[in-house]
């Protein structure tokens, strides 16, 4: 597994000794009431490959699974943050996309969160992880996907399941100008949109390529792109076009803005508070939480802090590392 990002908040715990944290958790779990905030200690601060070795001398000298232990043990979002955090990152994506495409009904946000901003690397382990779940009669995710939605949405979403970006840093400035040309004539400049232009420029095309197109789109028609997407569609494929937009631009100001929406205004949405607490904590939290303030005028924290309660609270503001 490639090491993880340099800007997390969760990181190393020196003199790491798993049968230490084993027995800790055994005795946070043994007899009446379970003592929350010695499970919180360990697991909100050890990294993803060290909470797999404490799994491993779980198994080793008990004979049983942790994450089995722990779930039977605690409820609620309390629960949802723990065991996300013992799964490894693919591991986590999968189940969460599975349990988005559950039952009646899709959680739209799920896919168009991880699909629009996860690597190439990170989308063929979510495949691969996805395939080999007990839960898989050898469906595999797009398979699931293609059950699950429809037309243009589907179609985006496949797309960024084949993994097939181009990863260089590469601009080619003529095919930049034909690039922004082509998405202008396909939105703005007709009647009617057609979205196949949108989906092959933006799902294909690398990082700093992109970049150019937008400031050339943005020569060409006087707006941004993100403007011309919300003018041109609507609903999903609307939701799907923007987040790859701004994965682009600033990945870290696309979860900060995540955290926001699914925090202000009445009630919160969990779902998506956890999904982006525990898929960050290691890769990014750092940027998010400057992004956050600078978009928002507060911290990450004191939203947290407002929003949530009790030991689901007090987790999330161990993975968000401070003030």
């Amino acid at each position: 597994m490639a090491a993880i990002g340099t800007r997390g908040t969760v990181t190393e715990a020196a003199g790491f000794n798993p049968e230490a944290d084993v027995q800790k958790l055994r005795d946070a779990m043994k007899g009446a009431g379970t003592d929350e905030t010695s499970i919180t200690a360990i697991v909100a601060h050890r990294t993803i490959a060290q909470r797999q070795r404490i799994k491993e001398a779980y198994k080793q000298s008990l004979g049983k699974d942790l994450a089995d232990d722990l779930s039977s043990e605690l409820s609620g979002n309390f629960r949802s943050v723990v065991l996300g955090l013992l799964m490894l990152p693919p591991v986590y994506d999968a189940h969460e996309l599975k349990n988005a495409m559950k039952g009646a009904g899709t959680e739209e946000a799920c896919l168009i969160d991880i699909l629009a901003s996860r690597t190439n690397d990170e989308i063929k382990a979510i495949n691969a992880f996805y395939k080999k779940r007990e839960w898989n009669y050898e469906k595999s995710l797009e398979d699931d996907v293609s059950g699950d939605t429809s037309g243009m949405f589907c179609r985006v979403l496949v797309s960024l399941l084949t993994a097939g970006r181009d990863e260089s840093d590469t601009v080619d400035e003529a095919q930049a100008a034909v690039d922004a040309k082509e998405i202008f004539e396909a939105g703005e400049a007709r009647w009617g949109t057609d979205e196949v232009k949108f989906l092959t420029v933006l799902c294909v095309r690398n990082r700093k390529h992109l970049l150019r197109v937008f400031d050339e789109y943005r020569k060409i028609s006087g707006r941004e792109i993100e403007d011309s997407i919300k003018r041109e569609m609507s609903g999903s494929l609307e939701d799907v076009f923007l987040a790859v937009v701004k994965c682009i631009r600033n990945k870290p100001a696309f979860f900060a803005e995540r955290l926001y929406k699914s925090m202000k205004g009445l009630g919160t949405t969990d779902s998506v508070l956890i999904r982006t607490m525990v898929a960050r904590a290691e890769i990014d939290m750092l940027d998010i939480k400057a992004e956050f303030l600078k978009a928002y005028g507060k911290t990450l924290y004191s939203f947290i802090k407002g929003d949530t309660s009790g030991d689901y609270r007090k987790i999330l503001l161990e993975l968000c590392g401070g003030e």
